[in-house]
């Protein structure tokens, strides 16, 4: 998020973190907690692990900014000609292997919201000829993989039948990508209404849709209220560089080494 005098930047996996204990707070009398709970809260927390080496060197846009998450993006994934797509493809392959080889359940919603977010938001145009080349075989690999991650859930004796459904996993995913964009709006401070993507499981077996709406920097209403406690308060690490345009990606790299980790926090209210 940008500063009046630089940048507020949060790892992926910081971010994902937060969406974690978004997870971990959910559920209430209308929303059905998530289960199987502890492989399901491993996903979302740690749906993007596979970003950590790639964080530790932030890079530059060519207008100087780092290449981040903003506000402006919410809602969107566009700016393919400012990445590098091979590099940026093996990290999100990695980020679901990591997970998935480990443990497949969690590793199913990894994937899942690693091909939504390649085949509903990406903006195409955006990516050159050959690059739409490389993206759309590693989404072939995606599904393939998700073939070999549904057969083996199927065979684990340890989850009930009912874990194993196509709607419970759908269930699971929507709550993944609605933590993960609540993070996202927590992170980048955004102030306009907003809303978690997706009809949200409910204990009555129905869904519904939850707003956020602004009530100040990092306050937000959600309605209807998914947590049961009525207030809630996440804090979550962010580092502060100094400078608005970098003249390379190194400066930006040697200002976020040496700057020193500060916390910044979200309130959620009923």
């Amino acid at each position: 998020m940008e500063s009046e005098s630089g940048w507020w930047l949060v790892t992926h996996p910081d971010h994902a973190r937060l969406a974690g204990e978004f997870a971990a707070a959910w559920g209430n009398a209308q929303f059905r907690r998530p289960e199987p709970r502890a492989r399901v809260l491993h996903g979302i927390a740690s749906h993007d692990d596979g970003w950590a080496e790639r964080d530790a060197h932030p890079t530059i846009t060519r207008q100087g900014k780092p290449s981040a998450f903003s506000t402006e993006l919410v809602g969107r994934y566009s700016a393919f000609e400012e990445i590098d797509l091979a590099e940026y493809l093996a990290v999100r392959e990695r980020a679901v292997r990591i997970i998935a080889e480990a443990d497949p359940y969690a590793g199913l919603l990894v994937l899942m919201h690693t091909y939504n977010l390649l085949t509903g938001h990406a903006d195409r145009s955006t990516i050159a000829p050959e690059g739409l080349a490389l993206l759309d075989a590693f989404l072939e690999r995606q599904r393939e993989y998700r073939r070999a991650l549904l057969a083996s859930i199927a065979n684990d004796e340890s989850l009930v039948s009912e874990l194993k459904s196509e709607q419970t996993i759908l269930g699971h995913f929507r709550l993944l990508q609605a933590c993960d964009n609540l993070s996202l709006l927590s992170c980048v401070a955004y102030d306009k209404p907003a809303h978690l993507l997706h009809p949200l499981p409910l204990n009555d077996g129905g869904v519904s849709e939850v707003q956020v709406i602004p009530l100040a920097p990092r306050h937000y209403r959600l309605t209807p209220w998914p947590f049961a406690q009525g207030e809630l308060t996440f804090v979550f690490p962010s580092r502060h560089v100094q400078g608005k345009l970098f003249r390379a990606s190194q400066e930006l790299q040697s200002a976020f080494a040496s700057a020193p980790s500060a916390e910044l926090s979200v309130r959620l209210s009923a």
